[in-house]
Parts: C-alpha cells; sequence; structure tokens
C-alpha cells in the first residue's frame, strides 16, 4: 500500500539523518582533538592561569621552596582538569558521546560565559538557551520576514516577467548580493547610531532585557524591539535580494507551463492564476528554501553580530573557537545540526502532505 512505502521511505530518511547527526559530533571532535588545535588553547590558558596563581603567592612572601610545590601541584590539578595529562582521544571522545546523550558538559572559558551573560560555573545548555533567544530575535525573524515577503512578491514579479518592477528586483538583488551583510551593518551602525541617533550603538544591553522578560513584558518587550530592530532591518535589506531572485527563478518555470497559459486564456483573474495554478505547484522548493533557511539561521552570523556586538549564537561560536571551548563548541555543533536535520526530517514529511506523486 502506499502508506507503508511512505511510512517506510520516512523511516530510512530518519535513520540516514540521524546517522549524519552522529558522524558530524564524531569528526568534530576528532578534529578538535587530532589537530592539536584544543590543547594548544588549554596549555595557554594553563600557563595563564599558573602565572596569575604564582603572582598571588608571591605577594604572600611565601618561601620559594614552598611556593614552587605550590605552583607545580596547582598546574598539574588545572592540567588533570582540562584533561591535557592525557592523549586527545580520552579527552574528546567520552565528550562527544556525552554530547549525543545531550549532557553538554560545563562551559570551560569566561569568553563564552561572558557572551551568555552569566559566571561560572555555566552549563553549555544553559550558554545555548540564553544566546538562541537573541539570534531567532535578530537573525531567524527577519529571516522569516524575507520569506513572507517574497512570498506575495516573487511569483507576481515571475508573472510579470520584464516589467519595471521586474528589472527593479533584480538590480536590486544584484547589488544587495554584492555587498556583504557585515559591511551593511557597518554603514548602518554608523548612520543611524552615530549619525542620526536613532538606534543604539551598544546592543549587549539587550541580555538584561531578553533575560528577565517576563518580570515585565511590555516595557522588556519596547526595550528588546529598541535594540532589535536595526539589526533585523540589516539582515532583511541585505537577504532580500536573493530570497527574491531564488523564488522569482523558482516562479519563472512554471510560468512559462502551457497550463498556466491556458487559464490566462480562459480570462481567469492574474490574481487567482497566481495563487492557484503558481504558488501550488511551487510550494516544494519555496517550502525547501525557507525551512532550510530558517534552520541555518540558528547558527547565527560570526562576523554581523561582531559588528553589532550582539550577543547571539554567532558570537557564543566565535567565543568557544577562539578560548578552544570544546564542550561548547560541540555543543553548538550538536544543536545547530539536529535542528538542521529535523527540518530535512520535516520537509520529508510535508512532501508526502503537498505532493501525490511523492505518495504514490
Amino acid at each position: 500500500m502506499p502508506s507503508s512505502r511512505v511510512l517506510s521511505v520516512l523511516i530510512k530518511r530518519g535513520i540516514t539523518l540521524t546517522a549524519a547527526l552522529i558522524i558530524a559530533v564524531f569528526l568534530s571532535a576528532i578534529l578538535i582533538g587530532a589537530t592539536g588545535y584544543d590543547e594548544k588553547v588549554l596549555k595557554a590558558i594553563v600557563i595563564t592561569q599558573v602565572q596569575a596563581y604564582k603572582q598571588n603567592l608571591q605577594r604572600q612572601n611565601i618561601p620559594s621552596t614552598e611556593l614552587n610545590k605550590l605552583v607545580q601541584a596547582y598546574q598539574q590539578s588545572l592540567e588533570e582538569y582540562y584533561g591535557l595529562n592525557k592523549p586527545w582521544y580520552y579527552r574528546v571522545i567520552p565528550l562527544a558521546v556525552s554530547t549525543l546523550k545531550l549532557d553538554l558538559g560545563w562551559v570551560q572559558s569566561t569568553q563564552v560565559a561572558d557572551v551568555a551573560g552569566e559566571q561560572l560555573p555555566l552549563r553549555v545548555s544553559e550558554a545555548i538557551m540564553l544566546a538562541l533567544p537573541r539570534t531567532i530575535i535578530m537573525i531567524t525573524a527577519a529571516e522569516l520576514i524575507c520569506a513572507l515577503l517574497v512570498l506575495r512578491i516573487g511569483p507576481a514579479l515571475a508573472y510579470r516577467r520584464g516589467s519595471i518592477a521586474d528589472r527593479a528586483a533584480i538590480s536590486y538583488a544584484a547589488i544587495m548580493n554584492a555587498l556583504p551583510v557585515w559591511w551593511i551593518a557597518l554603514i548602518a551602525v554608523f548612520a543611524f547610531g552615530y549619525y542620526l541617533r536613532i538606534a543604539p550603538t551598544r546592543y549587549r544591553e539587550v541580555i538584561y532585557y531578553i533575560n528577565h522578560f517576563f518580570e515585565d513584558p511590555l516595557h522588556n518587550m519596547l526595550m528588546i524591539l529598541w535594540y532589535a530592530w536595526l539589526p533585523m532591518f540589516v539582515v532583511v535589506i541585505s537577504f532580500l535580494g536573493s530570497w527574491l531572485y531564488s523564488v522569482r527563478a523558482i516562479a519563472l518555470r512554471v510560468v512559462g507551463e502551457d497550463f498556466v497559459a491556458v487559464a490566462r486564456a480562459k480570462g481567469l483573474p492574474e490574481r487567482l492564476v497566481v495563487k492557484k495554478y503558481v504558488l501550488r505547484v511551487i510550494a516544494g522548493p519555496v517550502l525547501t528554501l525557507v525551512i532550510l533557511s530558517l534552520a541555518g539561521s540558528i547558527g547565527g552570523f560570526i562576523i554581523t553580530e561582531s559588528i553589532f556586538g550582539w550577543p547571539g549564537m554567532g558570537s557564543l561560536y566565535y567565543a568557544a573557537i577562539v578560548s578552544a571551548d570544546s564542550p561548547t563548541i560541540l555543543g553548538l555543533i550538536y544543536i545547530t545540526t539536529a535542528v538542521y536535520v529535523a527540518a530535512r526530517f520535516v520537509l520529508e514529511v510535508l512532501y508526502v502532505l503537498l505532493d501525490p506523486r511523492v505518495r504514490y
């Protein structure tokens, strides 16, 4: 029966996507450990902490022999804490297994905790859950706005191919694709923040209003919008062009089909032709574009978030990479990959529901 075949296909897709998630986490762990990347940074952290500890002891006028013993013992304890007294695979493979069990461990660096807006000790899961809403507000919401605008505009542009509006949209897309989003962010901060003074110039304060949202929802929502409107505006104008170009290209292939020409020849209203004969056919490809783009936005934009000083997932990634915070790196990879895998599986289900050809 068709239903049993569909179920079998979905199960196979689920197994394949789960295997991809596991492979991604283990490969990341192996790259972190085998290259010695985390070991170099962790050794630098240990040296810095040992020097600070030694200087603190020297102020207490402790005899040199006892001081050296204390420093050596402290260094050994740090090396044991960071796993530097064992080969790399003893350090990262168990970490990968724990990550897959959703035991993401503890944040190791103050840089990561600073982005989260908390102090150590801090769980990786807590740091991610603190940074994730900020990225959703700044980037995912902006991408969703792009998707909603394009679903209204894109098919209409394809339907009126060659019109002034169509040529303007193509020109806009070409210009926006040529300009990096971080460059537009720099110009926006200067123009709206420093020159016109209608936007903030520092965005880190948004942490307080997001973390304490339910204490005063109305006031905190207004403050979040005050901090978020310019980053969202930058993301929308930067990505709207590529969204327009992609959806227009998908719709163009359908607009040229015979069944659309027949519908127009029958004298059906243009709005009805676009809605029933164009949108329904392009629903699958456009849905793929929308869902995967929204899932990909969860990871944040490292450079753009750095320009605004926005403490989201991109900033968390950067802090974790710079400080070689292996638990946080693997936790971020796991979460972002899991979101992508879940999005792919949802697409498989939606394709079955939307497209009869897939079912049969």
